[in-house]
């Protein structure tokens, strides 16, 4: 998980409060001091955290519980609205025509965050097209050029051409009419210099770009902080990338860069695939730190793998308790669709996630793909009528997928163990209710 230390010890310390017999001043200031030298750790701001400890010493203090909150209760909660404050304001980029504008040091991760959030509005139903605006790095026109190519969409660019302006204002007019989103690298350097600010400034008063997205990486500790606030007071930056979050203890540093410039971090890197690439929603992200799960975006990914009309027949299915392997196999290829299941898991609150502490999720993944590759040897009918299948064909399924005749059985034991538990589901009038009323049936 993203941040670990940090979130280990924010967690120590909502155990610390929820255990508490009572919450009284040497409590408040002894988890105050906790949470100083866990953010101070990762890198956040000093005057953030010093703003940040405080009003939570302030408000837990002062404040009464609202009706039916317990002290303890309302202290976590006070943490909680805190923390979620020092990382900036939620905001989403609109899904529409617009100019991106994307603007970076060197090795931030900015060309390949490019290729992502093409990624991202692909998959969003629209069409992007990517501009390689950096003409001074030698590889930069071959790197976007080969992420095009992997994320399939349009690109342009000149090597030939120095004039970053002059590449940027082609691309435009080459895709003005064929893409609803245009991405713009534009050239790093390995610091703030004069001309990168001057060359900066010259493409956004050419482009009028919709938003100015500023590319940081997250291992950048308390140097983000200046970083962001430099390129905000150039270009006046409308939001924040940050790359590489998953492998950093520093992140702290970065996340508390945008609450610094007013600046939201509007998407976070957490791999090296092209959809390893988060919309941040600070509620969510300081849920998971302190171990509350972040369901919200866990929902969001299962419906982008997910799309509605299978949705609504997974949904019938599990209402009417008749489940067949062809259902289990699109449930496993909804999951698949969600990512490694090491970030489902994150998102799970902290019950059920610490129940999947010592799981090896890695030899999970490969069981799920062992599991989908049985299931393509099986023909439709076995899929269909999971009844039929007797030892000839358990054996025939083996030799086709490869695996022994136990892989097999072992299959049909978990579909089994599946299939029991929707009958128990479809059962439940409480939760078909549930479940009808989220997906907007029967109203």
């Amino acid at each position: 998980m993203v941040l670990d230390n940090l979130g280990d010890s924010l967690k120590r310390t909502i155990k610390k409060i929820a255990n508490a017999v009572h919450v009284d001043a040497s409590l408040v200031k002894e988890i105050v001091r906790d949470i100083q030298r866990a953010l101070l750790q990762s890198d956040v701001n000093v005057k953030l955290v010093l703003e940040l400890s405080k009003k939570i010493e302030q408000r837990a203090l002062e404040e009464k519980p609202p009706a039916g909150m317990t002290n303890r209760e309302h202290v976590i909660h006070i943490v909680y609205d805190e923390l979620v404050h020092i990382v900036g304001a939620s905001r989403e980029l609109a899904i529409r025509k617009q100019v991106i504008m994307m603007v970076g040091l060197y090795g931030q991760g900015k060309t390949t965050s490019c290729g992502k959030l093409a990624t991202y509005f692909k998959r969003k139903g629209l069409r992007p097209a990517l501009i390689a605006g950096d003409v001074h790095r030698p590889a930069a026109y071959e790197q976007l050029q080969q992420i095009s190519e992997q994320v399939e969409v349009p690109f342009y660019g000149d090597k030939t051409q120095k004039n970053a302006v002059r590449v940027i204002k082609e691309g435009l007019d080459k895709f003005k009419r064929v893409a609803d989103v245009i991405i713009v690298d534009t050239s790093g350097r390995h610091k703030l210099e004069d001309d990168l600010i001057s060359e900066m400034k010259d493409i956004f008063k050419t482009i009028k770009p919709d938003e100015k997205l500023l590319v940081m990486d997250a291992a950048m500790g308390q140097q983000a902080g200046p970083q962001a606030k430099a390129f905000n007071d150039a270009i006046g930056i409308t939001g924040i990338v940050l790359t590489k979050l998953d492998g950093t203890a520093k992140g702290g540093g970065a996340l508390s860069a945008a609450s610094e410039v007013g600046a939201p971090i509007v998407f976070v890197g957490t791999g090296e695939h092209s959809t390893d690439f988060e919309k941040f929603d600070p509620s969510g992200f300081i849920s998971r730190l302190l171990g509350m799960g972040d369901i919200k975006s866990l929902l969001e990914k299962a419906e982008e793998s997910m799309k509605g009309k299978d949705a609504e027949k997974t949904a019938r299915k599990l209402m009417s308790g008749k489940f067949n392997l062809n259902d289990m196999y699109e449930q496993m290829n909804m999951i698949s669709g969600m990512g490694p299941l090491s970030k489902i898991a994150e998102m799970l609150p902290g019950g059920m996630s610490g129940k999947l502490k010592n799981v090896d999720m890695d030899e999970t993944q490969n069981k799920l793909k062992r599991f989908r590759i049985i299931l393509d040897s099986m023909t439709n009918d076995e899929r269909e009528n999971p009844e039929c299948i007797q030892a000839s064909r358990i054996r025939r399924i083996a030799k086709g997928a490869g695996v022994e005749n136990k892989d097999v059985k072992e299959v049909l034991k978990y579909y089994n163990m599946t299939k029991r538990m929707m009958k128990g589901f479809s059962s439940d009038r409480k939760m078909r209710r549930n479940l009808m009323r989220q997906l907007d049936f029967g109203k």
